[in-house]
């Protein structure tokens, strides 16, 4: 979601597009407690109660590309990353932020961020964790060379030194103050890697035959390329109240939807996050563990490209306001997703609930009004004959029906859209270069919010030249709040200016949210203690994992 390492994590967008909801059912109506179960997402699930020598999980979205953190920018990758190596702050279930490798850390300005060091840190080979380690992984960011997929001119585009200020103390300094920077450290942004064994390992780094050298709960014990992922128990981890509960971990990287039900239906696997949706009928009913759905930092938008009639944001608004998303919800998500109101996921912060909460109550709501969409549409000065392409992936019908709803409202109000596939490597392509976007109107895409913080994600989306700013989107006013929100201290007022930027965002709609889906964790009776909110991206959710009885 990065600008200018798009080319190198286009597989991020990618995997969750073609992987993330592998083709709902699509059949029958919203059951009657749909609204009900939604209220009230789950955050964690019951705390375990007993150790376990050995358990599975499964990555429904395949095996990782490498486990360097610095190339942990989607699904598989963050999803054992977050289990073996740890930033200087996490991210908690809750959402909210704490220190981490870094036992506390200051700011006064928001351009110089002082980490203190948390003493008795060792590497799995028994080798401390220094300063010197902290500021090299961080430069990693900065180089070049690298080739980080978190690099982006808003965050390490805006670093300009990282130094150790003490034996125990790692300063960094920014051109310019970004109140938002230290909740980046909670992300593999904020990864310390031992130095030694990446200069050492080379161009291995990070693969099945190189591994990583890091901090957290868990080693890695085997890693059968095509098959799975072993993790071992880290039996000297320096953080005594999250010594992992199981000593050897499977992952699995089973990919297709009936495979995976079966699996953790049979008992064959204990559990897994983002289960297909095709399977949530199936899992709903089994005997053997529960459908969990959680808090979530995901959305399932349309991105315009710039191009033809969805260039206009008259017509962006009328297609939105004319699109079923109540249906979408129901039937596509089989009732596991709310309709989007906003660019920003529901629930996606983790302060000023009471500003962004009334924020998001005066947006407009999402229900499909075909006459205020035909009021919109008389706004636009766009041709309006002229048909609108929207790009899926082929190999994923699902999407198809969602583009549907699309074409059968933009029928409605006159407007001709059509939903177009295309195979999944030449759809990456579309998150990547602006040659393949040209000619057609907007490409879907699942996503997710980095941080729970509004006005990050809202940066990359609406900001001029931000990371996931596809069609060239620029509004003064925009800029003028970015920067204004970006080195405002106070948190209060800090999200008094989200909130009017994410209102400006929601009427110029660069993108058009459809639907803000749950967390669809899948856990056996036997097991126990996973986060159930989004957190587990970053977060050692399998150190929490144990029995149930």
């Amino acid at each position: 979601m990065k600008k200018g390492v798009l080319t190198s994590s286009l597989a991020l967008t990618l995997t969750l597009a073609i992987t993330s909801c592998s083709g709902g059912s699509g059949g029958g109506q919203a059951a009657a407690g749909d609204e009900d179960r939604l209220a009230e997402l789950a955050v964690t699930t019951p705390a375990a109660v007993g150790e376990l020598e050995s358990a599975t999980w499964n990555l429904p979205f395949g095996e990782p590309a490498s486990l360097d953190p610095i190339l942990a920018f989607n699904y598989p990758e963050n999803t054992v990353v977050a289990n073996i190596c740890e930033g200087l702050m996490m991210i908690q279930p809750d959402y909210s932020v704490a220190p981490n490798l870094a036992e506390s850390f200051e700011t006064q300005d928001g351009q110089t961020y002082v980490y203190q060091l948390r003493q008795g840190v060792t590497f799995w080979d028994g080798s401390p964790m220094t300063a010197q380690d902290v500021v090299y992984s961080l430069n990693r960011h900065v180089d070049p060379e690298e080739g980080s997929y978190w690099s982006s001119d808003a965050v390490s585009g805006n670093i300009a030194s990282i130094e150790a200020t003490a034996e125990t103390e790692v300063t960094v300094t920014l051109k310019t103050a970004d109140w938002t920077f230290n909740s980046y450290m909670a992300t593999p942004m904020g990864v310390v890697v031992s130095e030694e064994h990446r200069k050492a390992t080379g161009e291995a780094y990070g693969t099945p035959q190189g591994g990583v050298m890091c901090t957290g709960p868990f080693s890695v014990a085997d890693w059968n390329s095509g098959q799975s992922i072993t993790l071992a128990k880290n039996e000297a981890y320096w953080n005594t109240d999250r010594i992992p509960k199981v000593a050897k971990l499977e992952i699995q990287f089973i990919v297709d939807p009936a495979a995976i039900s079966n699996a953790l239906v049979s008992g064959a696997i204990d559990g897994s996050y983002d289960v297909p949706l095709s399977a949530v009928s199936q899992l709903e009913q089994a005997e053997n563990g529960q459908l969990v759905l959680g808090k979530s930092l995901q959305m399932l938008a349309i991105i315009a490209t710039g191009d033809g009639p969805l260039g206009d944001p008259a017509v962006r608004r009328a297609l939105w306001t004319a699109t079923d998303q109540d249906a979408l919800s129901a039937t596509v998500f089989e009732g596991t997703a709310r309709p989007a109101v906003s660019l920003v996921p529901d629930g996606g912060w983790s302060y000023a609930n009471d500003i962004f909460s009334a924020a998001r109550a005066e947006l407009p709501g999402a229900e499909a009004d075909v006459a205020k969409a035909k009021e919109i549409l008389a706004e636009a000065k766009a041709d309006l004959s002229e048909t609108i392409t929207i790009v899926y992936p082929s190999e994923r019908s699902y999407y198809a029906d969602m583009i549907s709803e699309l074409a059968r409202a933009g029928k409605e109000i006159g407007l001709d859209v059509q939903p177009q596939g295309v195979p999944s490597a030449q759809f990456g392509a579309f998150f990547s270069d602006a040659e393949a976007r040209a000619g057609h109107g907007a490409f879907v895409t699942t996503n997710y919010m980095d941080v729970p913080d509004p006005l990050v994600f809202l940066r990359t989306i609406v900001q001029d030249g931000g990371s996931q700013n596809f069609s060239g989107y620029s509004n003064p006013e925009v800029e003028a709040l970015l920067d204004k929100a970006q080195t405002t201290a106070s948190e209060t007022e800090r999200a008094e200016l989200t909130a009017e930027l994410e209102a400006l965002a929601m009427q110029d709609m660069p993108w058009l949210p459809i639907v803000d889906p749950a967390v669809r964790l899948f856990i056996s009776d036997r097991v126990t203690g996973v986060p159930a909110s989004f957190a587990y991206l970053y977060y050692p959710w399998a150190a929490d994992l144990g029995a149930a009885e």
